[in-house]
């Protein structure tokens, strides 16, 4: 049996997280995630998504604030006598003195096709650059930010309509199988890490709520990929009016109007760009409920014809 702690944090790691659980293959001794964090209006102290999902798999939980400021937590892991550190979306780079502690190392899932999109932001990434594939690697990690040798790596197309939670969903159905079958032959001696190639890195950031902002300057193609990959944070969002207003679904089509004016047609808000128009058919303004097209304008006559910012 692979002795295993799972490092990991948001929701997107908890299927990788219950799938290991319930491999006869592995056991899983412990979960190391993010401390609780305030969130809401209210500022109440919220578990990471991995937190919960341990606690009710029996899985003891560490939080440690710091890997790298606190002495102790190195230790504290060597004792669990893991043979390896599996992580997925744990939030922060992993200091060398935790990489060293299993005997295998440390095994990291990254959502891409490494070394294109390395960085926090990878699925957000190749849908927003129109990437014609991606998929998912799986590597041993070093001192460097998704630097590590590969283990394995699966692709698959994005389809034209992609959107951050349909690739989310695809990155699951082949992931999850692909950690689970790379563990067992990685700890079996059967894959040697390969290095990655030098030529095609790319780095991703993490994203801030001014990259949803729209460009009128932009394409409306490159327009609406942003919405589909930014959507649920930070969207694609305009302002009128002093207003700030999300756009919530979109569509590139054929037309001309000056980058930014708007127009009114029967079923749309059209929005010109530099290359096409982009067609909402849904929004929600500032302190308001999603709303119908139809109902923004209604609710809003005077913004057609004018521009945004």
């Amino acid at each position: 049996m692979i002795r295993l702690v799972f490092f990991g944090s948001p929701a997107f790691a908890v299927p990788f997280l219950k799938a290991l659980a319930a491999d006869g293959a592995f056991s899983v001794l412990a979960a190391v995630t993010q401390p609780d964090k305030p969130a809401g209006r209210g500022k109440e102290l919220k578990a990471p998504a991995v937190k919960e999902a341990a606690v009710q798999l029996g899985i003891p939980v560490l939080q440690p604030p710091s890997l790298k400021k606190d002495p102790t937590v190195a230790e504290q892991l060597r004792a669990l006598g893991a043979d390896v550190f599996v992580v997925v979306a744990y939030g922060k780079l992993i200091p060398p003195n935790v990489l060293s502690v299993p005997r295998l190392g440390c095994v990291n899932v990254h959502p891409s096709l490494l070394p294109r999109h390395r960085g926090p932001s990878p699925m957000q990434a190749a849908i927003a650059e129109q990437d014609a594939e991606t998929g998912v690697s799986i590597m041993t990690l070093d001192e460097g930010m998704d630097t590590g040798p590969l283990l394995a790596q699966t692709r698959f197309p994005l389809d034209a309509r992609e959107t951050y939670k349909t690739l989310e969903a695809k990155v699951h159905q082949t992931g999850v199988p692909l950690l689970a079958e790379t563990l067992k032959r990685y700890a079996a001696g059967e894959i040697a890490p390969v290095p990655q190639a030098e030529e095609g890195v790319t780095v991703t950031r993490l994203l801030e709520r001014e990259d949803g902002k729209a460009d009128w300057s932009l394409p409306a193609r490159t327009l609406d990929a942003r919405r589909r990959a930014y959507t649920p944070w930070p969207g694609l969002w305009t302002t009128w009016n002093g207003l700030r207003v999300k756009l919530l679904e979109t569509e590139a089509v054929a037309g001309t109007l000056p980058p930014g004016q708007v127009r009114f047609t029967d079923e749309a808000v059209e929005i010109g760009t530099s290359d096409g128009l982009l067609r909402v058919t849904r929004l929600q303004p500032e302190d308001a409920k999603p709303m119908s097209a139809e109902a923004f304008k209604n609710g809003y006559p005077e913004a057609d014809g004018t521009t945004l910012q």
